[in-house]
């Protein structure tokens, strides 16, 4: 077998020429022995392994973290190729497509701020209140409280109790209710707030107070409620007393319910249809968004156009990071994961709408953008020490500072893993650019490769400091303790968190 695979490698050679098989072997070459390249770097199996393994600080080794370290790696050495090369990286037309995902966010939020100006909304009128519009409600209570919270009363206690809170009640005006509230209630916060709960939604408290609350007429006065906490003789609070407050919430609610109905006539219009095979697309896209960025797989279609894998991505970008949404998608449900997508498909949908209505960032906001990517690429230069002005002091070709640029990086890297420099963030626009202008790859099977050895290092490691120890039967301080969080804070990717459960209703404060 071995001899005849050789005998077609040689075959494949004569018809092909050798240079290309020169370039078939850097191939079978760099799938062995190379992780990653950039600008004109390489990033070995040996280097990433002991660079991961040998960390002097707390990080894991596993396979994911060290894909992320290859990723801080690469986006290093592109950016310090371009101070090699004297890029500043300013060119505008690149800042746009790069911030393109951050722009067309900011012209949504600007068209839905325009057309939210044309839902007519009830800014909280006394016949809302009345009906308790949004499910906001607004009371007071005088709380007879059970003496040992938490723990269930007798029942000689609870007869007592009730009693007491009958006497209370046969007292209770509207007039003296404060006065009451003062000298009967257990609640903590009576002294400061004289009972009164203000504006909450019905779920906020617990069922049988809110019940009773809503069962009231604006003004009116229950008789004793018991809950787990005592017996609350409630007053629904007129409208006049809770106005304020109420209108404020309730003009945010109605607010929020026309959007929503927005929102849904529009996906409803646009005839927006997710794809079957739209989770497993995305799935696959979260595991290795650098692969996808150009993926054209549509997602869903919707009348005038499509979502694809590459629109979806772009969207992701602008969600906040600590929603992790990227690291969430893998362990999702595709019932989960097909509405999510049908909502990104209506926001493009949107943005359509947006841009027929001319919607766009000021060109002010534009320099400003321009101005920070131009800030952030000088403060990393500077932090990395590749500056194009401090290569020049120390080198003359642009070969010879692409070679000092790459040193500086290898050893800013060092110091990183040894807890002596803190990692530089590349946000994703940046190292789209440097993308877009400069090559890189990454070989998945350079990874495995690397992740093998770092383990066997961390084991040797471990092993030699476990020899220095000293004999105990003790166990020391810090033994067995989680590793701490991989370079960057960048953690990877977890199990689908499971959601959490809605809050519990609360009570009214005791």
């Amino acid at each position: 077998m071995r001899s005849r695979s050789l005998v077609g490698f040689a075959a494949v050679c004569t018809i092909l020429g050798v240079a290309a098989c020169g370039g078939l072997k850097d191939a079978l070459t760099a799938h062995v022995d190379v992780v990653a390249r950039a600008g004109s770097q390489e990033l070995s199996v040996t280097r990433l392994g002991d660079m991961l393994g040998g960390a002097k600080i707390q990080v894991p080794v596993t396979r994911d973290n060290a894909a992320i370290l290859t990723d801080i790696w690469t986006g290093y050495q592109q950016i310090a190729y371009a101070a090699a090369h004297g890029d500043s990286l300013k060119d505008s037309k690149a800042i746009d497509l790069a911030l393109a995902p951050i722009i067309n966010m900011q012209k949504l939020q600007r068209f839905m701020d325009s057309a939210s100006k044309t839902f007519k909304v009830d800014s909280g009128s006394e016949a809302a209140y009345n009906q308790a519009g949004g499910g906001l409600l607004a009371a007071r209570h005088i709380l007879l409280a059970y003496k040992n919270q938490g723990v269930p009363p007798s029942a000689a206690e609870k007869d007592s109790l009730r009693k007491r809170a009958a006497m209370v009640r046969a007292q209770v005006t509207p007039a003296n209710f404060t006065e009451l509230v003062k000298k009967y209630s257990g609640d903590p916060s009576a002294a400061q707030n004289n009972g009164n709960l203000g504006v909450f939604q019905k779920g906020v408290m617990i069922p049988a107070f809110s019940a009773a609350t809503a069962a009231l007429k604006p003004g009116e006065i229950s008789q004793p409620i018991e809950t787990n906490f005592g017996f609350h003789i409630i007053q629904r609070l007129p409208y006049a007393d809770a106005q304020k407050d109420f209108s404020a919430q309730y003009s945010q609610a109605a607010k929020h319910i026309a959007d929503s109905t927005y929102m849904a006539q529009l996906e409803t219009g646009a005839n927006v249809q997710v794809k079957d095979n739209a989770a497993a697309a995305i799935k696959g896209a979260a595991k290795d968004p650098g692969k996808h960025r150009k993926d054209n797989t549509t997602l869903a279609s919707y009348k005038g156009g499509n979502l694809t894998v590459q629109n979806f991505l772009d969207w992701i970008e602008t969600t906040p990071p600590q929603q992790q949404i990227m690291q969430r998608i893998p362990q999702a449900p595709d019932s989960v994961l097909k509405p999510f997508i049908k909502q990104i498909a209506t926001q493009q949908v949107l943005l359509a709408r947006a841009d027929s209505a001319k919607i766009d960032v000021p060109a002010a906001e534009r320099t400003n953008m321009y101005n920070e990517i131009g800030n952030l690429v000088t403060n990393v230069w500077g932090a990395l020490g590749v500056d194009p002005k401090q290569l020049a002091d120390s080198a003359k070709s642009t070969a010879e500072k692409e070679r000092l640029a790459a040193s500086r990086v290898d050893a800013y890297l060092d110091r990183m893993m040894a807890g002596q420099a803190q990692p530089l963030s590349l946000p994703t626009p940046l190292k789209k650019m440097l993308d877009a202008k400069y090559e890189s790859s990454i070989n998945s099977a350079g990874i495995d490769r690397a992740f093998e050895r770092a383990t066997k290092v961390r084991a040797s490691a471990d092993s030699a400091r476990a020899a220095n120890q000293p004999k105990s039967q003790i166990p020391l301080p810090g033994m067995g303790a989680p590793a701490g969080p991989p370079p960057g804070g960048a953690q990877p990717p977890a199990a689908q968190p499971t959601p959490a459960p809605a809050p519990a209703p609360k009570p009214p404060k005791p």
